[in-house]
């Protein structure tokens, strides 16, 4: 499995949502898990994001397709990022290419 990290942002309409039904949150991760990627964390951060999310998913269009269809929605824009274990990261500075 392949980690990502989704950076959300909520629109008015989604913050309207958000404050009738706080449960929707989870609502939501259980839509992720039927489209076959995971939230293995998730934080509500305050700034530039509102939430910060730890996905895995077995590959780029899985998570492809859950970003589009939340996004696609109206209630968030997400920017998704690949992550790297560190060790993978060290251990890819390592190697040569020829």
């Amino acid at each position: 499995m392949a980690t990502y990290v989704l950076l959300t942002r909520v629109t008015a309409g989604g913050l309207k949502t958000l404050q009738s039904n706080p449960r929707r949150i989870k609502e939501v991760n259980k839509e992720i898990e039927a489209q076959g990627a995971r939230v293995i964390a998730q934080y509500a951060t305050l700034g530039r994001y509102d939430f910060v999310n730890i996905v895995e998913a077995k590959d780029t269009e899985t998570i492809a397709r859950v970003s589009v269809s939340l996004g696609a929605r109206g209630t968030v824009s997400i920017e998704t990022l690949s992550a790297l274990p560190i060790e993978s990261f060290i251990r890819g500075l390592g190697k040569k290419s020829k």
